[in-house]
């Protein structure tokens, strides 16, 4: 099969090569999925798992990607729960090789059925940025109706949809980006925006729910907005500051089907759009990824027409 790998931590991106690999075979309680659409996320080349297993030993070339749209095409032994020729989407193990390829193999629980009305790009786009998002603003951020959010980068992938979700539950959204990212944020539904580059964050006053995808200075700056009582949830690691009177939450996210179906039936009903930047074919994936320029939202590669 085809496959996109990388094996030198160093160069990126640019390390990148589409390869002929071995079709993946399927373990007990995995899948086999052809893979008809992969989301990309370029910090994957930071993670430790992209070039180490769980017993930090070496693992390249690996392929990376863990976001997908496909058709299960073969079921490993006691798998149960989906059948082949399903369409299903989901968020494949960080440790394992990924799904910018034709197949892979992954646990049966880490998908979800896809909508047959639902198109398989779509699809792609959703696991990593629905389910941060879902997982960030409700089980750690504990966010409920009528309280306030300061959604970060909220015209990208995570950040629109920590808009969408956190507007429809009720919550007053405030997002930050750049200038050119101001009416894309508001369209998803923030009330007011913010200009990182050009205005204050103090000036805002207090907000029950910060969603942070930045760090740094503006994590700092963040944390001095909390609320008594309420709360930081940020996704690039140790929060480095921590609200006077309210606490800081930092999470790796997981797959979970029972999500996987809330975001995707949302999306079908109308109620959450996806966030689409680039999308290239797996031929062209190295060099899309390579671009010196790239839209806000999702990478997605078509591996399949």
């Amino acid at each position: 099969m085809k496959a996109v790998v990388v094996t030198d931590q160093a160069a990126g991106t640019a390390g990148m090569k589409l390869v002929k690999r071995p079709e993946p075979q399927a373990a007990i309680n995995d899948v086999i999925v052809r893979v008809h659409a992969s989301g990309f996320v370029p910090t994957e080349l930071t993670w430790p798992s992209t070039w180490t297993d769980r017993l930090d030993q070496d693992r390249t070339p690996a392929i990376p990607g863990h976001e997908l749209a496909g058709v299960v095409t073969a079921l490993g032994y006691g798998t149960t729960g989906l059948s082949v020729g399903q369409r299903v989407f989901g968020l494949a193990d960080w440790y394992r090789d990924g799904t910018l390829a034709e197949y892979v193999a992954m646990e049966a629980r880490n998908l979800a059925p896809l909508p047959g009305d639902v198109d398989f790009t779509v699809g792609a786009s959703l696991p990593i940025s629905g389910l941060t998002a879902w997982q960030g603003l409700f089980q750690h951020g504990r966010l409920q109706a009528g309280q306030s959010v300061l959604a970060h980068g909220a015209a990208g992938a995570v950040g629109s949809m920590v808009t969408q979700l956190a507007r429809e539950f009720g919550a007053y959204v405030i997002g930050t980006g750049r200038a050119a990212d101001r009416q894309k944020a508001l369209d998803f539904g923030a009330k007011e925006f913010v200009d990182l580059e050009k205005d204050a964050l103090g000036d805002l006053g207090k907000v029950d729910l910060v969603f942070d995808v930045i760090g740094g200075d503006i994590q700092k700056q963040s944390a001095e907005l909390v609320r008594a009582g309420g709360t930081l949830v940020t996704i690039v690691g140790p929060a480095e500051a921590q609200p006077a009177d309210g606490l800081a939450v930092d999470f790796v996210v997981e797959s979970d089907r029972a999500q996987l179906s809330e975001i995707v039936q949302r999306v079908r009903d109308g109620r959450l759009r996806t966030n689409i930047g680039n999308v290239s074919a797996l031929d062209d994936a190295v060099t899309a990824f390579n671009a010196t320029e790239r839209r806000a939202g999702k990478t997605v590669i078509r591996v399949r027409p």
